[in-house]
């Protein structure tokens, strides 16, 4: 039987493995919040296809996303993952990484990456309903609120488009159309996260 899913995924096995696994699923994990702002800027101008095809090259060049790590390095480092990993070669991109690593400062702000990052839906995954893709919007006010927070504490790659895509992506807001077989199990895995994560609460 054929699932029902999102338009977007364009019927490539990536990108069907990851709209079924993790698109719109609640993140939490401050490391894995901090992949997907990695890879969502990285989208910028660019699919996401061809984002998913060099993720591993992304975890290993970002040495598994370690904040404390990337803090230490810098621009001088860009010339060296370019010849050495499976990114996308955009000098900009790459260094912004290290400068992102400002996130070290949200979690000692507000005791998580997490924390500071989930305020812009006040603590809750937002449950939209949309017909079809066609009405989703390509940023909101909160995106917008997000990337100005972001931008003041010092992020590169972080206008009101790419985190909107990185709410939509970290489950902040649910943007599956209401017929794809993944909306309602993206709301029974916020049930599941939300429950063991008393910090937060949820709202259908």
């Amino acid at each position: 039987m054929e699932s029902n899913r999102c338009g977007w995924t364009q019927h490539h096995p990536l990108e069907q493995s990851y709209h079924d696994i993790e698109w719109g699923m609640p993140v939490i994990d401050d490391i894995q919040l901090f992949e997907y702002i990695t890879l969502e800027g990285a989208q910028a101008g660019l699919s996401w296809l061809t984002v998913l095809k060099k993720r591993e090259g992304y975890k290993t060049a970002f040495l598994n996303y370690d904040l404390v790590r990337l803090a230490e390095l810098n621009e001088r480092h860009v010339d060296a993952i370019i010849a050495q990993y499976d990114v996308i070669k955009h000098r900009g991109k790459i260094a912004s990484v290290f400068t992102n690593a400002a996130a070290i400062a949200l979690q000692k702000e507000y005791g998580s990456l997490s924390k500071a990052l989930w305020q812009f839906t006040d603590g809750s995954p937002i449950n939209n309903q949309w017909a079809s893709m066609a009405e989703v919007p390509t940023s909101t006010e909160a995106s917008k609120a997000m990337s100005k927070f972001l931008k003041k504490k010092g992020f590169k790659f972080v206008g009101e488009t790419i985190c909107y895509a990185f709410m939509q992506a970290t489950g902040m807001v649910n943007d599956h159309a209401v017929n794809c077989d993944c909306y309602q199990k993206v709301i029974a895995k916020q049930k599941l996260v939300f429950s063991s994560a008393p910090r937060y609460h949820t709202s259908n």
